[in-house]
């Protein structure tokens, strides 16, 4: 195997870790401080997987697919067995009953979205992007593996910075809590909050406008979920710590399965899906999905998996900001 093709497998084992929750090569990921059901044991991607993967990459037939296809299917099962004995576990050891709601929200969720979460890991395996340096950025803008082809996503929510030269441009009603319409100096590189759906979309308009070659837009919950991949037990981001925002690269070490930073935690992300189930929702209101939990949420429902959680698009929030796609 030549340097180029251990840099593949190194990048479809990621590719493995953040999509089904398998950890890398190496030793196991340390327990994060905030976990409130902590699992010791996180399984490698075993070598038939692998060889399966290289195969659909050199030659990604009907036949070899399906095979890939199958040894996923047995993998993601592997998974589900091991959450539902944990599950079993917590029901006879855990001193509060939020620990056990909490692994059967994930157990319920996993056997949900089986056909599914199995069909977005096949995407990620066989996306011909999934390449050494398919992480790195020169742009500020990052491949959305599995996602089509002329999609990418921005490295960083976008900043009170950022936004403040488009309220400047076009005279749009600054955000609740820049005093004066002046964007708070020392938050500049914060996610900019309190910006409805409908001032999103108007500054991708903006920013499509001034690019002139590209278009800019929200992602849909399935983009940003391929962009962020399965949020890793050991990841650390602003969430219950902190009393508001913070820069978005205060937890860069905290990588998303495309390379992004600030995709758990923070601040919610509008999405382009309307929420087809919100519990509090009025009857028949419209309300658009957001994804990644904030700096004020419980800690699972940053999970990238986590649904349901919609927001009025007319309205903005204190703790929900955006960031955008680039299609070119």
């Amino acid at each position: 195997m030549n340097i180029t093709q251990q840099k593949i497998a190194i990048l479809v084992c990621t590719a493995a870790a953040v999509s089904t929750g398998f950890a890398l090569p190496g030793g196991q990921a340390k327990l994060h401080r905030f976990s409130t059901t902590i699992e010791k044991e996180r399984p490698q991607l075993n070598e038939e997987t692998r060889r399966l993967i290289a195969v659909c990459r050199r030659n990604p037939s009907e036949a070899n697919l399906a095979a890939l296809r199958k040894q996923v299917a047995l993998n993601y099962d592997k998974v589900v067995e091991r959450k539902k004995a944990k599950l079993e576990e917590l029901k006879r050891t855990a001193r509060h009953v939020s620990k056990i709601q909490e692994m059967q929200e994930i157990v319920d969720e996993m056997v949900r979205n089986r056909e599914k979460r199995i069909e977005q890991s096949i995407r990620r395996f066989t996306d011909p992007r999934l390449r050494p340096g398919s992480r790195n950025t020169e742009d500020g803008y990052l491949p959305v593996i599995g996602a089509a082809r002329n999609v990418s996503i921005a490295r960083t929510p976008v900043t009170n910075e950022e936004y403040s030269r488009f309220i400047k441009e076009t005279g749009r009603k600054p955000p609740e809590g820049w005093h004066g319409g002046i964007m708070p100096a020392a938050e500049k590189r914060h996610p900019v909050v309190n910006v409805s759906y409908d001032d999103a979309t108007a500054y991708c308009k903006w920013l499509s406008a001034r690019d002139g070659n590209a278009v800019y837009r929200l992602p849909t919950e399935e983009e940003w979920e391929f962009a962020a991949g399965h949020m890793p037990k050991d990841a650390d981001f602003n969430c219950g710590e902190k009393n508001g925002t913070t820069p978005v690269d205060a937890y860069a070490g905290t990588l998303a399965a495309c390379g992004a930073i600030d995709m758990w935690g923070n601040c919610w992300e509008w999405t382009s899906t309307p929420v087809t189930s919100a519990g509090n929702a009025e009857p028949g209101k419209k309300l658009i999905a957001v994804k990644g939990g904030s700096w004020n949420s419980p800690r699972t429902s940053c999970r990238t998996e986590q649904k349901g959680e919609g927001r009025d698009p007319s309205s903005s929030f204190s703790d929900v900001g955006f960031r955008i796609i680039r299609e070119n």
